[in-house]
């Protein structure tokens, strides 16, 4: 990639990312040394953040308020597992084409080949002209500590970034794939709206699909396609169609649409508005007939006035005739867990397998206590390695292995889940949002 350091549309769009993913904080988070690093600190990344509470101390989010917020960004090694493989730091000095901050600056309009997480900054408007400029300026100048290298004049420049008007996602041609999508929906001010939508998939016969695009609108948290496991009673699959919040208008849990999650395996998902990626050639997930796919997506809202969410995905199929492996989806999960209140618990779980198998795409779940999930090669030539690793809950990378990881009888994953109980009860194993869980999903075959 060059280094595309000019203003423009690609400039523009960039520093979005950098601002938004700087530490919010309240004004006892800015910094007193001058130069253009305390400016963006204390004019640009504290005041775009404050409110949402994001990047603070105790979010789960990398801090980045004080005097800490330069080491925090610069030459940092981030902990989202497709930037790490990809070689990126946070800030790289002169570098912005390195940058993880400045690539998801790029995401609201230039797509991103791989998933290096959510587009920011999420739920609000983005920053200025003015500010994402100043902010390519210091980085390219080698985002230097101290000194002026940006012109503090653009600052005040209060010109409004400009998108393409959201276009809905094109379906695949008859025969090469479905489309399934969640109609347009309103999210109230200063709302988080998550909902579930069960949509018919495979209605005849069976469908091998290799190839996945996902399109949100703006201010999307995650879009995640489920299947149902075979444990799930007859009764609590959810009718076709119906739109199920889990949220009241009261921002209270519906605890009844809930119910569902625990029974949910992984199909696929993405966290930014535009993502595509498709399986190794021959291989394929199958949906047999007859069945459908819950259809699950997040927005947050943190402006004050009402926003639009919609979602869709193009599920590409291939012929049986061309599929060579049919992967199935992981769902590898924890169910003891025991974690006392007010402190911090490491539980390690080992899944092996029983056939030789192909591991190729990983993410993980757990819920809001979850602070760090680790995956580990257990047994083989890759014992001990860590190829998995994330420390975000809400936003767990979909990770397409580049190394494949390949199994035989008696080896497997093992997951270490480190949970932050900061609650004054005890928390356990559960389907709702307030227990825990710590499962592994991915394909294999």
């Amino acid at each position: 990639m060059g280094h595309p350091v000019r203003r423009g549309g690609a400039i523009l769009a960039l520093t979005l990312a950098l601002a938004a993913c700087g530490e919010g904080g309240s004004p006892a988070g800015t910094i007193e040394v001058d130069g253009s690093f305390a400016r963006i600190v204390n004019e640009v990344l504290s005041p775009s953040c404050a409110t949402s509470g994001c990047h603070v101390s105790g979010s789960g989010q990398v801090a980045l308020s004080g005097a800490g917020a330069y080491d925090a960004l610069v030459n940092a090694t981030p902990t989202h597992p497709g930037a790490r493989l990809a070689g990126l730091k946070r800030v790289v000095p002169g570098r912005p084409d390195s940058s993880l901050l400045y690539l998801r600056l790029l995401a609201p309009t230039h797509p991103l080949p791989i998933d290096l997480g959510p587009v920011m900054p999420e739920g609000r408007a983005p920053l200025t002209a003015g500010q994402v400029e100043y902010l390519l300026q210091w980085i390219a100048a080698g985002a230097p500590r101290r000194g002026e290298v940006a012109d503090a004049a653009l600052l005040a420049d209060k010109t409004a970034q400009t998108q393409a008007a959201f276009q809905p996602l094109v379906a695949p041609a008859a025969g090469t794939g479905i489309q399934l999508r969640v109609e347009p929906f309103t999210v109230a001010k200063h709302f988080e709206r998550e909902l579930f939508v069960h949509r018919r998939a495979a209605t005849t016969t069976d469908l091998y699909v290799r190839r996945i695009h996902f399109r949100m609108r703006p201010n999307s948290h995650h879009f995640v396609i489920y299947g149902f496991n075979s444990t799930i009673p007859s009764f609590l699959v959810p009718a076709y169609d119906a739109v199920r919040d889990i949220r009241n208008p009261d921002g209270s849990m519906n605890t009844t649409n809930m119910v569902t999650m625990g029974y949910h395996t992984f199909f696929g998902g993405a966290m930014q508005p535009e993502f595509a990626y498709e399986l190794p050639p021959g291989v394929a997930l199958k949906i047999p007939a007859g069945t459908g796919l819950d259809l699950n997506v997040h927005y947050a809202n943190h402006t004050e006035a009402p926003i639009s969410g919609e979602a869709a995905v193009n599920l590409h199929t291939i012929p049986l005739a061309q599929v060579t492996k049919v992967a199935r989806t992981l769902n590898w999960g924890n169910q003891s867990i025991t974690l006392p209140a007010g402190q911090r618990t490491t539980l390690e779980r080992t899944f092996t397998v029983t056939d030789s198998t192909t591991i190729i795409a990983l993410t993980s779940h757990t819920h809001r206590l979850g602070e760090r999930f680790v995956i580990r090669v257990v047994g083989g030539a890759r014992d001990g390695e860590v190829v998995y690793e994330s420390t975000d809950w809400e936003h767990p990378a979909f990770l397409l292995l580049p190394q494949p990881v390949r199994l035989g009888p008696g080896q497997g994953l093992k997951s270490i889940v480190t949970y932050n109980n900061t609650t004054a009860a005890t928390v356990r194993f559960g389907l709702q949002s307030t227990d825990e869980m710590g499962i592994i999903f991915g394909y294999a075959y």
